[in-house]
């Protein structure tokens, strides 16, 4: 039962909610006989708003070239800048509401939402006002990231980039969250080698921190860089990548309870190795996952990005369901009130067209034919046109 107010009010066995609420009247009574009822899955690290797609380097990499091999050679981040840099912000909002309502059809009701294809204090700003607009005009759930070191700009050195970041940007940033006008939750550095480095990273992240932002960056992708121990330290929320993670920064994540979002879709374009899901879950690390919906990673959905964590980062489809739902919304520090379904959260919800949960998973690429319904905040913001009149099998 989800109130007016969007929370949900009372979950529990059929004859007792009747019993409970035989005087209530409801605007909207589904029937959910024989189907599956789940928590709206969160994703919880996307790269959403950009312009130009990257279509032509997924044949460079299918004929052996490395992702910084691309980068070195005018592609990656930097081709997504210079066409970012071009496109109006009615244009970004455009493309940007398209791929949301694609996350929504299968079944995301939080995503997190990086900047990052700016490297300059106006495209940041311009990509970060996209995502604000939809924060306000959208029925999606969306957790904001500045992440203006995803790359360091043509031009610049990475310790002016930084100095750049931490005297303009974030001053900026703090000026605008004061007034209201955007309201960032989350601050992102790419921690690499030839990209951002661990003083640099460690600079921009307390920084970010300063302003009342929460740590959440990209680390341990390509090479070994420490960012797990650093992240530890400065007690960041989330880290994101760790295909290359050291033992003692598993270890010390695990103390830290700073969750570890594992990206399977990034794993396997680029043909890396895979995250080490199964030693971070030993060992006590809270594992979220995220689609890293980017032009390099061109994946909107959730169920496909649970099927890759079970076959390819050996989870159970217990394990990857929770990643999906309550873990991520913790890696947003939003577990309080989504990611699972209790009295007093907020009724975001997926309705399948299955009797087992499981089919979610287990349907590669079948999420289309499966979900019947997702809900936000008690309302339905998808309804399958087939529903009700076919078979998910």
């Amino acid at each position: 039962v989800v109130c007016r107010d969007g929370c949900i009010k009372a979950v529990g066995q059929t004859d007792v909610i009747r019993k409970q609420f035989s005087g209530a009247t409801f605007e909207r009574i589904i029937d959910c006989s024989g189907k599956c009822v789940l928590p709206g899955l969160v994703d919880a690290h996307t790269h959403p708003v950009w312009a130009g797609d990257r279509v032509h380097e997924f044949a460079m990499k299918l004929a052996g070239a490395s992702y910084m091999e691309i980068h070195q050679a005018g592609g990656g981040i930097h081709f997504t800048v210079e066409h970012t840099r071009k496109a109006t912000e009615e244009e970004l909002f455009g493309t940007f509401k398209h791929r949301l309502e694609r996350m929504r059809r299968a079944g995301s009701t939080l995503v997190e939402c990086k900047s990052g294809y700016g490297l300059n204090l106006e495209t940041e700003l311009k990509m970060l006002r996209v995502i604000e607009r939809a924060k306000q005009s959208m029925d999606i759930g969306i957790s904001s990231t500045y992440c203006g070191a995803h790359s360091v700009p043509k031009g610049k050195t990475a310790t002016e980039a930084t100095d750049d970041i931490i005297n303009n940007h974030l001053p900026k940033l703090k000026e605008l969250k004061l007034s209201g006008e955007i309201h960032v939750n989350n601050i992102d550095v790419f921690c690499e080698k030839g990209v951002f480095d661990l003083e640099s990273t460690r600079r921009i992240l307390q920084a970010g921190k300063d302003i009342g932002l929460q740590i959440n960056f990209h680390g341990d992708e390509l090479h070994p860089m420490k960012s797990a121990e650093l992240g530890a330290e400065l007690g960041a929320r989330a880290i994101s990548h760790l295909e290359e993670v050291s033992d003692e920064g598993i270890t010390a994540m695990a103390r830290a309870k700073c969750a570890a979002v594992l990206l399977p879709t990034t794993a396997y374009m680029l043909r890396l190795k895979q995250p080490q899901a199964r030693k971070m879950l030993e060992e006590g690390v809270i594992v979220a996952l995220g689609s890293d919906f980017n032009p390099n990673a061109y994946c909107f959905s959730m169920p496909m990005v649970m099927h890759l964590a079970c076959v390819n980062m050996k989870m159970s489809m217990n394990e990857a369901l929770a990643a999906a739902t309550i873990n991520a919304a913790y890696a947003l520090g939003m577990s309080d009130t989504h990611g699972s379904i209790e009295t007093g959260k907020q009724g975001d919800l997926l309705i399948i067209n299955s009797s087992r949960w499981e089919h979610l998973i287990y349907q590669f690429g079948g999420h289309e034919a499966l979900i019947d319904y997702v809900i936000v905040k008690g309302k339905v913001i998808y309804q399958n046109e087939r529903c009700g009149t076919m078979s998910s099998y």
